[in-house]
């Protein structure tokens, strides 16, 4: 039975916020972890072509959401998914690492937060090459407000980066009075991001709940490999450590 709840190895304990990221937690059997996420995700991806009815009821949902239009929601459910298109993922990405890097001084935090919210992003575009599921026809949608095309449908990109940086956001708080209000502003993120992506006929519910998989698997598989690789990584570029420190001892010379 795999025993999730225990998380190896232990948290840095230097109480210096800026390498509270330089060991993330994660389930003792992460690899089977992820693994059987893997498999969850492949599930529901393929259950739209493969299970009779359920595209019905998906086409139903984004139908009965396109009959409730509101003009001022219609202008920030397209603006929601235009600024968090890819260029604007990208922005939010690379000024969350400069910030965490030059302004708090923390290289672990910034390679570890970034490579998290990115690793998961990425993720969903493997899944969205893998399942191949069509985007909701807008002929089939009375109001479609963004009639996006391809085959590129499952996971919804945007959904998966939103939790996937909530969680980052998550981790960089714990152990902090910060942890639930973070938590449950990440939460209402993600379900703002969600209910935007089918408000404009862009997505299906099952790939709003894919993102979700996908992003909370992406999490698990990058800690397992960063809390391995992370820190002596860091420690082979070269300067890095003179934008702060990089482990809770970085004059004893012992890198991890």
């Amino acid at each position: 039975m795999l025993r999730t709840h225990q998380f190896m190895p232990p948290a840095d304990d230097s109480g210096d916020p800026r390498t509270r990221l330089a060991v993330l937690p994660q389930p003792r059997h992460w690899l089977m972890v992820s693994l059987l996420g893997v498999i969850a995700i492949l599930l529901l991806g393929f259950s739209v072509k493969l299970v009779p009815g359920v595209l019905r009821a998906e086409l139903a949902l984004d139908e009965a959401l396109t009959d409730h239009q509101v003009s001022v929601l219609n202008v920030v459910a397209v603006a929601v998914s235009t600024v968090f298109s890819p260029p604007g993922i990208i922005v939010v990405l690379m000024v969350s690492f400069l910030f965490l890097l030059v302004v708090r001084r923390s290289p672990v935090n910034a390679f570890a937060f970034t490579g998290l919210a990115a690793f998961g992003w990425l993720c969903s575009e493997i899944f969205k090459l893998t399942v191949d599921e069509p985007r909701p026809s807008a002929g089939l949608l009375d109001h479609p407000l963004l009639a996006e095309s391809g085959y590129n449908s499952f996971p919804s990109g945007h959904t998966t980066y939103v939790a996937a940086y909530a969680i980052a956001c998550y981790l960089l708080a714990r152990r902090t009075r910060f942890a639930i209000p973070v938590a449950v502003l990440g939460m209402a993120a993600i379900a703002g991001m969600g209910v935007v992506r089918l408000y404009v006929s862009a997505h299906y519910l099952t790939d709003i709940l894919g993102s979700v998989l996908v992003a909370c698997t992406a999490a698990v598989f990058f800690s397992g490999v960063w809390n391995r690789l992370g820190v002596p990584l860091l420690y082979r570029l070269p300067l890095i450590n003179r934008w702060g420190p990089i482990s809770a001892d970085t004059s004893s010379g012992v890198h991890c």
